[in-house]
């Protein structure tokens, strides 16, 4: 079966060229697309696309906002957001809005197509700039009394949780975690579930944010 994928622009040549190339990807189905936000959610709604390649600067509704209302009314929508800004303020909002990827524009084509394709798998998808400047942000960032709640919720996870959760980090998929510990990937479905309730989060990308922000990393596990 095919990906649903849905393409969220402002401008002309940016949707031209990844429908030129997306088309010569047998696995990929271009569904449609929108100039603003306000217009691909109303799309959103009747096409029912896997993926959407969402622009963050667009005219009346940003991206973010459009995003976050993409994972509130259609969850099963993951949303890859493509853009060139770098900066941690704008990655920061885009998965804090629920945003499962999140990639530059001057990505290569085969790279934005395994994106899509991890991104539908299950995977968090982050530029290696953008990785980078949130680390770099994370790491230079002073404690607030928010670490401590933070903590408070590490708590509540399972040990098998915290596990799953390091390999989410490292953008591992359900069928690469569940092969990894000899489960079902329904299982790792449910203990991926069960991370984002207890941690108050909503995406894959915030839950690996939220590992690396709490060292919740294993240098072992394979990237």
């Amino acid at each position: 079966m095919s990906i649903k994928v849905f393409i969220v622009d402002d401008h002309s040549m940016v949707i031209r060229g990844l429908q030129y190339f997306l088309h010569t990807q047998s696995d990929i189905e271009l569904v449609g697309e929108a100039t603003s936000g306000e217009e691909a959610i109303e799309k959103i709604g009747e096409l029912q696309p896997d993926v959407v390649l969402m622009d963050l600067l667009m005219p009346g509704m940003s991206g973010i906002e459009a995003t976050q209302q993409i994972r509130v009314k259609y969850p099963e929508t993951k949303v890859i957001v493509l853009t060139s800004f770098s900066d941690h303020d704008h990655t920061l909002s885009a998965i804090q809005a629920g945003a499962n990827g999140y990639l530059l524009k001057d990505i290569q084509p085969k790279e934005l197509v395994q994106a899509i394709r991890g991104v539908h798998q299950g995977q968090a998808q982050l530029h290696p700039l953008v990785t980078e400047q949130l680390m770099s942000h994370l790491v230079q960032k002073p404690a607030t009394p928010s670490v401590t709640e933070d903590e408070n919720n590490i708590d509540t996870l399972t040990p098998r949780e915290k596990e799953v959760l390091q390999y989410v980090a490292h953008g591992k998929s359900n069928k690469e975690i569940a092969a990894a510990f000899h489960i079902t990937e329904k299982t790792v479905k449910t203990h991926v579930s069960n991370i984002l309730s207890k941690l108050g989060l909503t995406a894959r990308t915030q839950a690996a944010i939220f590992a690396i922000k709490h060292g919740l990393t294993d240098s072992t596990i394979d990237k």
